[in-house]
């Protein structure tokens, strides 16, 4: 007599950092849970309070008396999205793992075109974002700008305009955690690792509520941060300035010399000097300001500190509250 082998049902899990989103909280869990319900899928929604100053995490937990699939971890301080978005990917118990921000940016509609592309043996898929009105003109320009010198100088290419909002896999989450660095960059960190990937194109949406966290001095600090982590080019060109500046230092004190051999004539020139000496102690400073980049990254990695701790999963708790009751049971 044949056994028929009954399969689980593979499971979703959303992954979303959350920092001051209180006001988006209830909006966001409402229309994603509408998108999960209508799939196939079972599902869970991992909540990530990183630190929030505002009831991000009184919300949270409150919305998970509602909806049972919400699951929420509040970390110990603020750690940062990158950290935030891995403690996700490191708890996370699907066979699906579906990063999303709470601002509705991203449309959680796209979850079925996602879910079509890996039912259709893709391990990743990205969302790009086909229109980026909702971006104020500094800020489109910017982007563009780094994604053409980033994927001018890495050895791994970031797709253009692709954020974190994707479906991977059980086995790109376990490629992921593979790598150790403390200093995470996300988007490079899951090119980086590659596997069979489709793109799903969309518009991108203003936020629903709040606002964003992200200033121009934190996007330029996440811009250095992905190129030194997946380039050294800064060091290199710093190199080729070095020699081209040598090479004009060797060509005009050469004229220099001849000149005053065959015409006798000296070249004085203070303020010439100056400039010179100036112009070659500014390049110095930039030199070493980008050798500084390096070696602080290279100082934080080796103190080996966790990328995030967690002060409270209710996961956790309620596996531990399960236990005790079977103990008292046994007893």
């Amino acid at each position: 007599m044949l056994v028929e082998q009954v399969h689980p049902k593979p499971t979703i899990s959303i992954v979303c950092p959350c920092y001051n989103e209180q006001e988006v909280l209830s909006v966001f869990i409402s229309r994603i849970t509408d998108v999960l319900d209508s799939t196939k899928y079972d599902y869970e929604i991992l909540l990530i309070n990183d630190g929030s100053r505002d009831n991000t995490l009184t919300t949270m937990k409150q919305l998970q008396q509602e909806y049972s699939p919400i699951r929420t971890v509040n970390l110990s301080r603020n750690f940062g999205k990158e950290a935030a978005m891995t403690a996700g990917l490191d708890l996370a118990l699907g066979d699906v793992i579906i990063p999303i921000d709470a601002d509705l940016q991203d449309p959680p509609e796209l979850i079925h075109d996602f879910l079509r592309e890996w039912e259709n043996g893709y391990d990743v898929v990205v969302a790009k974002r086909t229109d980026r009105s909702s971006d104020s003109w500094a800020k489109k320009l910017t982007a563009e700008l780094f994604y053409k010198f980033h994927n001018a100088v890495a050895q791994v290419e970031i797709p253009e305009n692709v954020g974190d909002f994707r479906l991977i896999n059980r086995r790109v989450v376990d490629a992921i955690q593979l790598l150790p660095e403390n200093q995470r960059f996300m988007k490079g960190i899951f090119s980086w690792v590659g596997f069979k990937t489709a793109v799903v194109e969309y518009k991108r949406e203003a936020r629903k509520a709040g606002e964003t966290s992200f200033n121009g001095w934190k996007l330029w600090n996440f811009a250095l941060d992905g190129i030194t982590s997946f380039s050294t080019a800064p060091l290199r060109i710093w190199l080729y300035v070095g020699g081209f500046i040598s090479a004009l230092s060797f060509i005009y004190g050469s004229a220099t010399i001849i000149k005053t051999l065959i015409y006798g004539i000296d070249s004085p020139g203070y303020a010439s000097l100056i400039t010179v000496i100036l112009f070659l102690g500014g390049v110095q400073l930039i030199g070493i300001g980008v050798m500084g980049e390096y070696i602080g990254r290279l100082y934080m990695e080796s103190k080996r500190r966790p990328t995030y701790i967690i002060e409270e999963d209710s996961y956790r708790v309620t596996q531990t509250d399960t236990s005790s009751s079977d103990e008292s049971a046994h007893s």
